[in-house]
């Protein structure tokens, strides 16, 4: 007879648990592919002087390819739970002015950005091209070396040459559609860093957050802001003398809503700087930055979404105003 407890076999150990892979944004590479070897292209044929563009042009595409390509390899959200069915495009229109909290809860199942990218991007581009046809390139660069050499980076001789080829560029419609380009780029990567600052600031006050959460969020709280502020300061430019604008801070906005019209840029940078970010656009901004972490975020409290676009908001303060007291000059 047997002995039972030699025949005893114990039961295989369960299986261990396995973390499902999350979806990634992998659609995104075959344009950042697309936009990597357009941007080596115009590097090329600008070396070689068969286009008469600026080699920054084509580094912006192969810049943006790189990003878009890095982009996608970070996980979308995971919030299946209580998802909600996704609203059209033209109902984010309209709802992101009279009722964003929607729109952001929205954005939490899906972060959709691609709309609000390109309002905002063809947005600045026409009033930057508007600015340097209202008051000239040559104005706008002569101003520019004239602060350059006031500033000691160069000397007046050496910077005569420039001066002429900046104008020239300035006056080129190829450059100008590049350069319109180039502002594409400078507003989606400037968005991801912002959005990237939301996230960690999120993180430390205690909230739960997607990055591709953030960067929607970003992206539509900033879309009626800018609507706003590029439509007004549009009217203004036509409006207004043009000798009465400033060459380097009107390329921003000219929209004169905040604190800073109480100092004079050029004898209190830091004060200046200090005052343009209290405003009613400004203030609007923080208010819908704050409603947009709280919604989009998986867990997101009001406290850590307040602190964390606060926290923002005065690192963008802080940041201005070193750059208006090293260089008062460019302001004056």
């Amino acid at each position: 007879m047997s002995d039972p407890i030699a025949d005893f076999q114990p039961p295989p150990p369960p299986p261990e648990p396995t973390t499902p892979q999350r979806e990634r944004p992998v659609k995104l590479r075959v344009p950042a592919i697309v936009l990597f070897v357009v941007g080596a292209l115009l590097v090329v044929l600008a070396l070689i002087k068969v286009l008469p563009i600026s080699v920054g042009i084509g580094a912006a595409f192969c810049f943006f390819g790189v990003l878009l390509f890095a982009l996608s390899f970070i996980p979308l959200p995971d919030v299946t739970a209580g998802a909600e069915p996704p609203m059209n495009t033209a109902q984010m229109l309209g709802s992101i002015f009279y009722e964003p909290g929607r729109v952001f809860r929205n954005l939490r199942f899906y972060p959709r950005w691609l709309m609000p990218f390109l309002i905002i991007s063809v947005l600045t581009a026409v009033y930057t091209a508007a600015f340097v046809q209202r008051l000239t390139p040559e104005r706008i660069v002569n101003h520019t070396m004239d602060k350059v050499v006031e500033a000691g980076f160069a000397p007046a001789e050496a910077i005569e040459t420039q001066r002429q080829d900046e104008i020239q560029k300035a006056k080129s419609p190829i450059n100008r559609v590049g350069s319109g380009l180039q502002q594409f780029v400078g507003v989606f990567t400037l968005i991801c860093v912002v959005a990237a600052l939301y996230l960690l600031a999120v993180t430390i006050f205690g909230g739960r957050m997607n990055f591709w959460q953030s960067l929607a969020v970003v992206f539509w709280a900033s879309l009626p802001v800018i609507l706003i502020n590029k439509i007004l300061s549009l009217v203004i430019l036509f409006v207004k003398d043009p000798d009465g604008v400033h060459p380097i801070l009107g390329q921003e906005t000219l929209v004169q809503d905040n604190l800073g019209v109480l100092f004079s840029p050029g004898d209190n940078p830091i004060l200046f700087v200090a005052g343009s970010a209290i405003g009613v656009l400004s203030l609007y901004s923080l208010w819908m930055r704050a409603k947009g972490l709280q919604n989009g975020g998986t867990k997101v409290t009001s406290t850590a979404a307040w602190g964390a676009a606060i926290g923002v908001w005065l690192l963008g303060v802080i940041i201005g105003a070193i750059f208006a007291a090293l260089f008062p000059s460019f302001i004056a």
